[in-house]
């Protein structure tokens, strides 16, 4: 898959709530991801520790209220989303958010991630 192929799939994966999947089938095996600078989960490296982190954040999760991710902008072998969240947790409430995530794709795989968000 080319980085617009890749781009599309990971947008109607995550559009339908197949997060988990998504980094199953899209994510390289030595996937890089970033969060702001002393976030939890800072800098996570590895498919199973990225969908490790991915999957501690859903748990937390008691309801999503609504979001929407935007169609990609893709630019070369990256591409980036705008994502919004109206989401309750179970250990901090309800929180809107509003992040913009860049993805850098190689051979046909998601190989880095890095979220730029608020942290108000």
């Amino acid at each position: 898959m080319n980085t617009k192929d890749v781009a599309q799939k990971w947008t109607q994966m995550c559009r339908e709530g197949k997060n988990l999947d998504c980094i199953n089938e899209l994510y390289a095996e030595n996937i890089v991801s970033r969060e702001m600078p002393g976030m939890p989960g800072e800098f996570v490296s590895g498919k199973q520790n990225v969908w490790n982190k991915n999957k501690e954040w859903l748990d937390n999760v008691i309801e999503f209220h609504g979001g929407e991710i935007s169609d990609p902008v893709i630019a070369d072998n990256h591409f980036t989303s705008k994502m919004t969240f109206d989401v309750t947790f179970k250990d901090r409430g309800r929180q809107q958010m509003e992040e913009v995530a860049v993805f850098g794709v190689k051979d046909g795989k998601i190989a880095s991630e890095q979220f730029f968000y608020s942290m108000e």
